[in-house]
């Protein structure tokens, strides 16, 4: 039997139960969970002045029950176990989670999955915008799996490390901005600058991929001369520090000498963008 919470009243001032997590609550009394801390705005509550609660722990399961759009950090820092959401979550849902799944029956807010580890993240409505980074912060999820059968806001995936994020619907702009690693998989329409400042990263866009903003696309497209002479382009003067001279896709002739350059793998990748678009 899941330990079942119910908010007791509605409000607009934000609930944060962060530490209510499936490991917690194992081998608690009924009593003992109601005494855990919670906060309302920023006052310190005991969890049961909050939420009714019901069942037992000892399962390592949690369903809220009810409309839970105003409350935060649920599943924050779990490291196993189960949380079940029937209805809306608030934001940071997961966040810095190691392991265990969370299922969110409707939308959920703001940094699903901020710095998560591990673990798994479903949810069943759209996600609210904004991405998987917590703010302030220059780590993004190191790994974990987050599923969203709807829509999602812009910047996921944000300085993203490791970890898988599959998206049913359409996302926003700059999915994948700054990632290092770790895969994004968004089946409907993306917004503008997909994988921006992205590494060695994967980001599949489709049905209708947006163009790559063009200074990631002239990175891309750079290579030096296979020659001696360290040119790259008749565009660039012998003063161009080498990350700013971008080249055209394509074999091109050295300006110094007669050996012809080979096309980069890395831009073969973004053939669909015309050089003029690259080298403006």
């Amino acid at each position: 039997m899941p330990l079942v919470l119910t908010p007791k009243i509605t409000t607009t001032v934000p609930i944060e139960v962060e530490g209510v997590t499936p490991s917690a609550v194992r081998g608690k009394t009924l009593d003992d969970v109601r005494r855990l801390e919670t906060f309302h705005g920023n006052r310190r509550m005991p969890l049961g002045e909050l939420f009714d609660v019901s069942g037992s722990g000892d399962d390592e399961q949690i369903v809220f029950v009810g409309d839970c759009h105003g409350v935060h950090w649920i599943g924050a820092g779990m490291t196993g176990g189960e949380i079940t959401v029937r209805g809306a979550a608030g934001r940071h849902v997961g966040s810095e989670m190691t392991g265990g799944r969370i299922v969110v029956e409707g939308n959920a807010g703001d940094w699903v999955g901020g710095e998560m580890h591990g673990g798994v993240i479903h949810v069943h409505g759209r996600r609210s915008p904004h991405r998987c980074c917590l703010p302030r912060r220059a780590r993004g999820m190191t790994g974990g799996t987050i599923i969203v059968d709807g829509d999602v806001g812009n910047e996921i995936g944000t300085v993203m490390r490791r970890g898988l994020i599959a998206v049913g619907g359409r996302c926003g702009d700059t999915p994948g901005f700054g990632m290092l690693a770790g895969t994004i998989l968004v089946c409907g329409e993306s917004g503008v600058r997909p994988g921006a400042g992205m590494s060695a990263a994967r980001s599949l866009v489709g049905p209708s991929p947006p163009r790559c903003c063009r200074p990631f696309a002239a990175v891309c497209r750079r290579r030096p001369c296979s020659c001696a002479c360290s040119t790259v382009n008749s565009r660039c003067s012998d003063s161009t520090p080498p990350l700013h001279r971008p080249a055209p896709i394509g074999p091109t002739s050295c300006t110094r000498c007669t050996t012809a350059t080979c096309s980069s793998p890395v831009a073969a990748r973004f053939s669909f963008l015309p050089p003029s678009k690259a080298t403006s």
